[in-house]
């Protein structure tokens, strides 16, 4: 394991141990009444679910840039996100969001339809142009599907529930959430380190890389695999949480060998570190109501994301081509 990973890990760690006690009232285990349950049912499983979240995101985030050879690549260019968002609307546009299992399922299968959709476009072409328009096209439709069920949404209570779940947030999530998005989140992982060695021959170029026995279209599978599990479970139990794949590639690049397959470990934990410290943060802010976590980090990754295009226009001497 590299000195990047362990680091990592060790931040991991406190950050997780502060997150337990973090809170509007800061948890006391010696004299907070009721402090195992309050630990054991509400801070325990919210924190493991930042952590869960977090991962999948950076691990997505690593491998779509090394895929696409993009540095702007996120998660959401694919549509799987998007996709998800719009299941879940469904949900609440039927009315099914009342029960506690319906929601995540709805969402997993916008998740799985997208991925479906982008796979029978592009998967056996093995081209990553028509792979990325693809993913644009069906990100393009599902926002617009999302937005038209909210302007038809059948009473002014379904779209504040719809508008405040596509915010982003964990509050309130319990152990139920962490078992939906824990597997599906390892599994999808687990198939995007198995990307790693194509995504290396990929810098290359994809004629270098055919050449060296590169299966192209087993790529994608993976590709489409990973994201969906990762991406569609994240927003299947805590809505749109963006900037997470964006923004740690580009934090934890300069400590490892710039591999795009060395730096998905370290994207996983390094999003995983954010988004933990992220809705840490959220809950001790003194405001009336708590800030919804895909708020908070889209106010960190937009400044982040303006930073990098003014990096790269000075990098291109003055003109982003």
């Amino acid at each position: 394991m590299t000195r990047t990973n362990l680091a990592l890990l060790a931040l991991i760690a406190v950050a997780f141990a502060l997150s337990l006690l973090a809170g509007r009232v800061w948890l006391d285990p010696a004299s907070t009444p009721n402090a195992a349950i309050i630990l054991a049912e509400l801070r325990l499983p919210r924190s493991l679910l930042a952590v869960t979240i977090g991962a999948g995101l950076g691990a997505a985030g690593a491998a779509m840039q090394g895929y696409l050879r993009n540095p702007l690549a996120d998660p959401g260019l694919f549509g799987i996100a998007p996709g998800a968002a719009l299941g879940a609307v469904a949900s609440f546009w039927f009315g099914y969001n009342a029960s506690v299992w319906l929601l995540p399922i709805f969402a997993l299968v916008g998740a799985g339809g997208a991925m479906a959709l982008l796979a029978l476009i592009a998967g056996r072409t093995g081209g990553i142009a028509l792979f990325t328009l693809a993913g644009m096209m069906i990100a393009s439709l599902a926002g617009a599907l999302t937005s038209l069920a909210i302007s038809l949404a059948p009473n002014a209570f379904a779209m504040s529930e719809i508008v405040s779940w596509l915010m982003g947030a964990l509050t309130d999530r319990s152990w139920r959430e962490v078992w939906i998005a824990a597997p599906l989140t390892l599994a999808g992982i687990v198939c995007l380190l198995g990307t790693a060695r194509a995504l290396d021959a990929l810098t290359l170029g994809e004629a270098a890389a055919r050449s060296l026995g590169i299966d192209t279209a087993r790529l994608q599978v993976l590709l489409i695999a990973g994201v969906g599990l990762t991406v569609g479970s994240g927003v299947a139990v805590a809505g749109i949480i963006g900037f997470v794949g964006l923004i740690v590639p580009h934090l934890v690049r300069p400590f490892t060998d710039r591999r795009p397959g060395a730096l998905i470990v370290p994207s996983a934990l390094a999003g995983a570190l954010l988004v933990l410290v992220a809705d840490s943060t959220v809950r001790v802010l003194p405001l009336v109501t708590e800030l919804r976590l895909g708020i908070a980090l889209s106010l960190i990754g937009a400044p982040f994301f303006l930073g990098l295009l003014l990096r790269m226009r000075r990098g291109y001497g003055g003109g982003l081509v």
